[in-house]
């Protein structure tokens, strides 16, 4: 198999784009930690702190989705380094272990936006008890 210096050049742009959107959810997540925490200290409501214990859980699975992220980045550089210096065998191993970090990345993006909507239903849940209780 021969591997042109191209094609690890084709994750820049939507590695790019990942880390972005990962980036974004990051900030959202920590302020609305920071929010929670204002909360919690004025009322000590147990449902505060679950929420707050979920959105840690969401922070580490982003920092994880970042961390391979730029793993499978930093490997398609250094895959087209190789590349361009003749070294192709190394060259295919490196972008193929620069997948491998992009997929995990996305497995644990999908398994942190899980989370997320299993917290957006429980919150749902609660205005349709409170709705069902007040009839």
């Amino acid at each position: 198999m021969i591997l042109s210096i191209e094609t690890p050049a084709l994750l820049f742009s939507a590695t790019s784009l990942i880390l972005l959107a990962y980036t974004n959810r990051f900030l959202t997540i920590a302020t609305i930690v920071r929010s929670l925490k204002k909360s919690y200290e004025e009322d000590e409501r147990k449902t505060t702190l679950l929420e707050i214990r979920n959105l840690n859980l969401r922070l580490t699975l982003i920092r994880n989705m970042q961390l391979f992220g730029v793993l499978s980045l930093f490997l398609s550089v250094f895959s087209m380094l190789l590349l361009f210096l003749e070294q192709q065998t190394s060259g295919i191993y490196l972008f193929g272990l620069s997948l491998l970090g992009l997929l995990i990345s996305l497995g644990i993006s999908f398994w942190e936006i899980s989370i997320s909507v299993e917290a957006l239903r429980l919150h749902l849940s609660d205005i349709k008890n409170a709705k069902d209780n007040s009839n």
